[in-house]
C-alpha cells in the first residue's frame, strides 16, 4: 500500500530546488547525452555481424538464437564477487540464479565483467588502505568496460561494501540510458555484542590483553559469510540504495542463504527485464531515476540513521556522475531538520539485524515520508515511486509478496518514529573556519563533548600518534590531535580507524579529546569528536599545513566552527610544512600516482572524474 502523499518539508523542498538550479546546465547536458545513447530495439542491433558473433560465441544454442533476433532484451551482470570477503562471498551463485530469472521474464543475461572489491577492514592501518578510496573509481571504470560492448539493454549490479556500490553506480551512470538494479547479499548473523567488542579493543590498546584475546573477539564478531553487521559504509550503502530506489523494496538487510533472500534476487532479475527500453512500458533508465530528488532522499536517509561519513564523499561523486552538483552545505542544511531515528553501532550497541527486526527500511521510509523529509514521488526500480517502499517483503506459500511496514517499532531503543527521535537533528554536521571545511559525525558523540578548545598535537601519520600514545606522551592533558597529509592527493585518503581506541582511552580517562584530519574515519567513527575530510587538504596547501604543536584549536560541532586561535596575520605568514617527500612504492601504490595527481578535493567527492559529467 502506498504511503499517504505528504508535501515536502520546506527545507527539503528549498534544498532540492537549489540543487536543481545550480545543476541545471550540467544535468541537461547529461540527460541529452543519455537520450542520444538510447537505441530503437536491443542495443546489439547496431553491431556488425562479426561484432555480434563475438558477443554470443560462447552462449548456448537457444541463447544464441535469441541474441540473433531483435526482440529479446539482454541484461549485463556485473559482479564484485570474491570468496575472501564475507560480504561478497554469497554472490558466487548469483549469476546463474539471475540468468534463470531473466529467462523466465523473456530476456537473456550474460556475465559482462567483474570489478575489484577490497576490504577496508583488512587493510586498516596497512599500506593497502591508500588504494581504498581510489578503488571506487577503478570500479567505476571496470563497470564501464563491462558495459562498453553495446550488447546490453539493462544491468544487474552485484556489490555490497564501501567503495564497491558507489563505483558500480558511477560506472552505470556513464551508461545512464540503461536501467540498472543493485542486487545485495545481506548481513551475516549477529556475533559478539558491539559494546563488548569495543571494550576489548580498548583493553588491547592499553596493553591489558594480548593479540590472542583480541583475535578471538574479532573472530566472534566477523564469523561467517554476509556483510559485517555494524552500521558502517557497507550497510549505509544498502540503506541508501533502497531509499534512492535502486534496490527492490526491503531487499537491503535480508540475510544471505535464505529463501527470502533467494526470492528477492530472482525478483531483481525478472524486474530489470520489465524496465528495459525493449519492453517499452516501464522504461526506467538509471540516469533519469537518479535525479535531484533521489539524492536528497539519500542524504536525508543517511542523516536520519547516523550513517557513514564516507557518503559525504560518495553521494557527492555519484551525483556529479549524473550531472548534479551536491554540496556539503546541502548536507548541513538538511541535517538541521532531519531527526535521528536510529541507534546503531557505533552510534549505539545494536546492529543492522536488530534494525531489520525492529521494522527496518520499510518503517524508516514510512516515517520519513510522513514527516515530508523525503520525496515520495521519486522514481524507483520497484514500483511507481518511493511511496511504494514503506513495506516489508515476505514469502506466502513460497511466493514473494510485500506487506505494510509495522505500525510501531519493534524496539524503540534501536528505531524510533519521527515524532519521538533520539535527536532532533541528523547524524552529520559540517564545520567551517580558518582551518577549512570538514565533516563531523555527531550521532555517536555525547552533547557535552561536541565542543572542545585545547592545544594541538600535530602528527604526520596515525602511526606517529599511536607511538606517542604508547609512550605516554598524550596523557595528563586535553588534546586536539591533528593528523595531516592524509588527504586524497597526499596518500589516497586512508581511513584512520586505528586512532579510535587510543583516543577513546584518553577520553575515558577524563581528558577532553578531539581529532582533526584531512583523512577519513568512515562509518566506524566513534565517540570522540572528529573533524574529518578537512578541505582543502594539507598536501594542497591547506591551512592544516601551517598548524603547530601547542596552537589552540576550537571545534564546535553544534555551531559549525573549526578554528585555530592564532592571529590571522601570524597564521597566514607561516610557511606551510611540506608534504612527506619521496616516491610512494609498495602494495601497488606506485600504480596510483596518476590518481593522486588528478584527484579532486574531498568537498567535491575526492574523485578522479571531477567535472566529467559537465
Amino acid at each position: 500500500m502506498s504511503a499517504l502523499p505528504v508535501s515536502p518539508h520546506p527545507v527539503v523542498a528549498r534544498v532540492t530546488e537549489r540543487i536543481a538550479a545550480r545543476s541545471a546546465d550540467r544535468r541537461a547536458a547529461y540527460l541529452g547525452r543519455i537520450a542520444d545513447a538510447r537505441t530503437a530495439g536491443p542495443a546489439r542491433g547496431g553491431l556488425g555481424c562479426a561484432n555480434l558473433a563475438h558477443g554470443f560465441a560462447a552462449c548456448a544454442p537457444d541463447v544464441k538464437l535469441q541474441l540473433r533476433g531483435d526482440v529479446t532484451p539482454n541484461i549485463a551482470i556485473v559482479s564484485s564477487y570474491n570468496d575472501m570477503l564475507s560480504a561478497h562471498a554469497p554472490l558466487k551463485d548469483y549469476p546463474d540464479v539471475l540468468k534463470a530469472a531473466v529467462a523466465e521474464a523473456g530476456g537473456t543475461a550474460q556475465f559482462a565483467g567483474g570489478v575489484p572489491a577490497m576490504c577496508d577492514g583488512i587493510t586498516q592501518g596497512r599500506a593497502g588502505m591508500e588504494l581504498s578510496l581510489f578503488s571506487r573509481d577503478v570500479i567505476a571504470m571496470a563497470t564501464a568496460v563491462a558495459l562498453s560492448h553495446d550488447m546490453f539493454d539493462g544491468a544487474l549490479l552485484l556489490g555490497v561494501c564501501d567503495k564497491i556500490v558507489p563505483g558500480l553506480v558511477i560506472g552505470a551512470l556513464a551508461f545512464g540510458h540503461l536501467p540498472a538494479i543493485l542486487v545485495p547479499a545481506g548481513p551475516m548473523a549477529s556475533g559478539l555484542p558491539n559494546a563488548q567488542k569495543a571494550a576489548i579493543r580498548k583493553r588491547f590498546a592499553t596493553g591489558e590483553i594480548g593479540r590472542d584475546e583480541l583475535l578471538a573477539a574479532e573472530s566472534s564478531s566477523y564469523h561467517s559469510s554476509g556483510t559485517c553487521t555494524f552500521y558502517g559504509t557497507a550497510n549505509s550503502n544498502q540503506l541508501l540504495m533502497e531509499v534512492m530506489g535502486l534496490h527492490l523494496p526491503g531487499a537491503s538487510f535480508v540475510p544471505p542463504h535464505t529463501d527470502l533472500r533467494d526470492a528477492l534476487t530472482r525478483a531483481a532479475g525478472r524486474r530489470v527485464v520489465e524496465l528495459t527500453d525493449v519492453r517499452g512500458g516501464e522504461y526506467t533508465p538509471i540516469g533519469e531515476l537518479l535525479d535531484e530528488r533521489a539524492f536528497v532522499n539519500g542524504v536525508v536517509a543517511l542523516l536520519a540513521t547516523g550513517g557513514s561519513t564516507n557518503h559525504t564523499l560518495h553521494l557527492v561523486a555519484m551525483a556529479a556522475a549524473a550531472g548534479i552538483e551536491l554540496t556539503w552545505d546541502d548536507f548541513d542544511e538538511l541535517s538541521r531538520v532531519t531527526p535521528l531515528l536510529t541507534r546503531l553501532y557505533p552510534n549505539g550497541t545494536a546492529d543492522v539485524n536488530h534494525f531489520h527486526a525492529a521494522g527496518g527500511t520499510g518503517f524508516l521510509i514510512r516515517e520519513l515520508l510522513g514527516a515530508g523529509l523525503v520525496h515520495g514521488g521519486a522514481r524507483t526500480v520497484g514500483g511507481a515511486s518511493l511511496a511504494e517502499y514503506a513495506v516489508v517483503p515476505t514469502l506466502d506459500d513460497g511466493a514473494l509478496t510485500w506487506s505494510d511496514a509495522p505500525a510501531t517499532s519493534g524496539d524503540a531503543g534501536v528505531l524510533r518514529p519521527a515524532s519521538e527521535p533520539f535527536d532532533e537533528h541528523g547524524g552529520l554536521h559540517t564545520v567551517d573556519g580558518n582551518l577549512g571545511r570538514a565533516v563531523v559525525k555527531v550521532s555517536a558523540v555525547e552533547r557535552g563533548r561536541r565542543t572542545i578548545e585545547a592545544p594541538a598535537r600535530v602528527f604526520g601519520s596515525q602511526d606517529e600518534l599511536q607511538a606517542a600514545f604508547a609512550a605516554g606522551e598524550l596523557d595528563g592533558r586535553d588534546l586536539v590531535a591533528v593528523v595531516r597529509f592524509q588527504g586524497p592527493a597526499a596518500n589516497g585518503m586512508p581511513e584512520l580507524h586505528k586512532l579510535t581506541p587510543p583516543l577513546g582511552v584518553l577520553q575515558d580517562r577524563g581528558h577532553r579529546v578531539a581529532l582533526v584530519t584531512d583523512g577519513r574515519m568512515s562509518g566506524a567513527s566513534g565517540s570522540v569528536p572528529a573533524a574529518i575530510h578537512v578541505s582543502p587538504e594539507a598536501a594542497a596547501g591547506g591551512p592544516l599545513a601551517r598548524v603547530r604543536d601547542g596552537d589552540v584549536i576550537r571545534l564546535d560541532a553544534d555551531k559549525g566552527l573549526l578554528e585555530v586561535l592564532v592571529p590571522d596575520d601570524e597564521f597566514a605568514a607561516r610557511e606551510p610544512v611540506a608534504p612527506p617527500s619521496g616516491a610512494v612504492h609498495g602494495t601497488g601504490r606506485e600504480l596510483f600516482g596518476a590518481f593522486r595527481r588528478a584527484v579532486g578535493p574531498a568537498e567535491r567527492g575526492a574523485g578522479v572524474f571531477d567535472g566529467v559529467a559537465g
